[in-house]
């Protein structure tokens, strides 16, 4: 008899399915942090100080810890969840779409050596053009998950709702600033964060498999380090990348669309380093690192074990 076949899906729809499940897995156990590390970004923007009136309360400076406790205090435990559901659909289709690029660029571009292996640059380069084509297509859900993760914080400042649901941010924002305005945030921004996060994801996945062939202890030796180091670099990277990212979507803008504070990213990036310094492009910066090892390990468990239920061949 021949080999089975896989599943009787299409291969790439089955790992984009799988990948989107996996992905949602790790999101929810880990979504506090994202809420935190958003929340930590826009404190204290340069850029608002122009924008609002004499007299206005200013926001609360607090770290990583004080701001999660704040949140439960203030808004309630349930709203450390605040923005889930765009984030959900932003995974479904960033790592959907990244893993299966990922996947054809290695096996169909960049090609494996002849011996089977694949080059750490090889993975690098991958997981760069895969997590940017990735972010591309999910930049619409993070800008409503951006937007719905502040609404807690604009009601205790006493602000209008900005957004009352996921369908509801897609409509204004489309009523506002067309389908373009979906996309208004220059590319390079969140692409930049997104490229270098999604490498050093793939490349601490070829480091957990690499040494599976010469001993197997050395992959639980390897993998919770390998998770850590990787995840300093990509959070020390692409931090201010994502501090633009946030900044630019949450800002306000007029009925045509256009953001109020920021004229660009770039404008974004010499605003907050003249009003709060260099540092101010790190902000949110360890729940940001602490929240990659936990999401990469939640991942790729959840990955590699629907994809063996899946009848598919471990990544």
């Amino acid at each position: 008899m021949g080999p089975e076949p896989e599943s009787s899906l299409d291969p790439r729809v089955s790992k984009f399915l799988l990948s989107a499940f996996a992905a949602t897995v790790a999101e929810l156990v880990t979504f506090p942090l994202d809420l935190t590390k958003t929340r930590l970004q826009v404190q204290g923007e340069a850029g608002l100080g122009k924008h609002v009136k004499t007299g206005a309360t200013r926001a609360v400076h607090r770290g990583m810890l004080s701001t999660a406790v704040g949140i439960v205090r203030e808004e309630g435990p349930l709203k450390l969840w605040q923005g889930a559901t765009p984030a959900i659909y932003r995974h479904i289709v960033y790592s959907g779409g990244r893993m299966v690029a990922y996947e054809q660029l290695r096996e169909s571009v960049l090609r494996r050596s002849e011996d089977g292996s694949f080059s750490v640059w090889y993975a690098a380069v991958g997981g760069m053009v895969s997590g940017a084509f990735g972010q591309f297509l999910a930049s619409p859900t993070d800008l409503v998950k951006v937007q719905m993760q502040m609404e807690g914080r604009r009601r205790l400042e006493g602000k209008p709702p900005r957004v009352r649901g996921v369908y509801h941010a897609f409509v204004k924002i489309i009523s506002e600033g067309g389908i373009r305005g979906l996309w208004w945030l220059p590319p390079w921004c969140p692409s930049m964060n997104s490229a270098l996060t999604n490498t050093s994801n793939l490349i601490t996945n070829w480091l957990q498999l690499a040494p599976r062939k010469v001993i197997r202890v050395a992959v639980y030796i390897l993998f919770t380090p390998s998770l850590t180091c990787s995840g300093l670099v990509a959070a020390t990277m692409g931090t201010p990348a994502d501090v633009v990212k946030t900044r630019i979507m949450n800002q306000p803008r007029d009925s045509n669309g256009r953001g109020l504070l920021y004229k660009s990213s770039i404008d974004c990036l010499v605003q907050s380093v003249k009003g709060e310094g260099f540092l101010s492009l790190y902000k949110g910066f360890l729940p940001t690192w602490l929240r990659m090892a936990p999401w990469s390990m939640t991942f790729w468990l959840t990955y590699e074990q629907i994809r063996r239920v899946g009848g598919i061949s471990s990544f």
